[in-house]
């Protein structure tokens, strides 16, 4: 990193750069995959991914109800469509069978998101996709390293997308990678990430107007020496998560997200928990999570929107005229009870400290859930606008 920093070119040209080649081809490994290529962040991954997965302008990319607006946002910067489908309800990641339901002749793309500290069941949209000849871009956003079955995450579809954004596992501040093991999908990004300009030794020119999208060289160094550490900080993070688990087994009010027994090696970006309010006294969401802030815990109650219903989403015609026409679904129920009424987010950071402090972070839980009832009728600032908040939304 240090040869980075001095040698004066921070920047991404020539793509690659030497730490972003260095990187991108340690990252690629860790990933089970051929190639990887670093970019400028985890939205335009997702964008030029589906652009050089063949995606076309007009056609329909189902995407996950309750995720981060980023995941749609990247289908209409493509030119395309985001359809919404549902999640699980006891995972929050896309549900196949909803996936099922959205898919018509437009449809040509499917987006799982492996939230949080599980994966996507890939088997079954894998198959789906398969079956309706539908290209498969995993949004790996939350899950550097992890594996399912064996494999890593984003070498399960035709291409996977990373964000190193300031609060992921493995971070530059901001940044972004596509993952893929189709040379001609790699030669495709390339271009457009690099103002059009054709990866050395591609055979053919296809002319392409493309996007200055590159990393740059400091950004990849600093991810680089992150990487030799960061199966040390998933081993840590998922001991202390277990523990975690394990306190809060007699805690009716909460339960942990679900994790499929076919993710071979979890990662946890966010401990996410379903909050149950008719087992906490009726207390709502939003004010169980400020009490539990006021103990010390850092926690969020609504951390991404129910997307439908997202104020950073709405239907811009102009903009997109792509979308004047689209139709959709008008309830999500599970992704709007995860958005308003069930998540309690805890950031990964709280699982690098150590066995005592896990400990003091169920303790507090368990101690809200316990007098839940003393919070009904409290004039609390922070629990008066999260009341507030709910009213608006529900």
């Amino acid at each position: 990193m240090l040869g980075a920093l001095r040698d004066g070119d921070w920047g991404g040209f020539p793509l690659p750069s030497p730490s972003s080649e260095r990187f991108a081809r340690r990252f690629a490994e860790r990933h089970d995959s051929r190639f990887a290529l670093c970019v400028a962040n985890g939205t335009v991954s997702l964008e030029i991914a589906l652009q050089a997965l063949g995606v076309e302008p007009g056609s329909e990319v189902v995407v996950p109800a309750y995720t981060f607006e980023a995941t749609a946002a990247a289908v209409l910067f493509a030119g395309c469509v985001p359809v919404f489908a549902d999640v699980e309800p006891d995972t929050y990641c896309l549900s196949a069978d909803a996936v099922a339901a959205a898919i018509t002749p437009r449809t040509q793309a499917v987006i799982p998101v492996h939230l949080a500290m599980t994966f996507a069941d890939m088997d079954r949209l894998g198959e789906l996709a398969a079956r309706h000849g539908l290209r498969v871009l995993e949004d790996c956003a939350h899950a550097h390293g992890a594996r399912w079955r064996g494999r890593g995450a984003g070498s399960l579809g035709d291409a996977g997308s990373f964000s190193f954004q300031t609060s992921k596992l493995l971070t530059a501040g901001e940044g972004g990678a596509v993952v893929t093991s189709d040379p001609a999908v790699m030669d495709a990004l390339y271009a457009l990430a690099n103002c059009g300009r054709q990866r050395p030794g591609r055979e053919r020119d296809t002319p392409v107007i493309g996007h200055n999208y590159r990393m740059t060289d400091l950004q990849a160094a600093v991810l680089d020496a992150q990487l030799d550490r960061l199966d040390a900080q998933h081993q840590r993070r998922g001991r202390n998560a277990d523990r975690l688990r394990e306190r809060l087994v007699d805690v009716a009010a909460v339960t942990p997200l679900r994790v499929d027994a076919r993710v071979t090696e979890p990662v946890i970006y966010q401990f996410v928990l379903r909050y149950h309010e008719e087992r906490c006294a009726g207390v709502p969401r939003d004010a169980f999570v400020a009490a539990l802030a006021a103990e010390g815990v850092p926690c969020d109650g609504l951390f991404y929107q129910a997307l439908p219903r997202s104020e950073l989403l709405r239907r811009d015609p102009l903009r997109y005229p792509q979308w004047a026409s689209a139709g959709q679904r008008s309830e999500y129920p599970v992704a709007e009870r995860a958005a308003y009424r069930e998540s309690v987010w805890i950031p990964h950071q709280v699982l690098l400290g150590e066995p005592g402090d896990v400990d003091q972070v169920a303790e507090a839980i368990d101690k809200v859930c316990r007098l839940a009832a003393d919070l009904v009728g409290v004039d609390h600032p922070a629990i008066e606008r999260a009341r507030a908040a709910r009213t608006d939304r529900t």
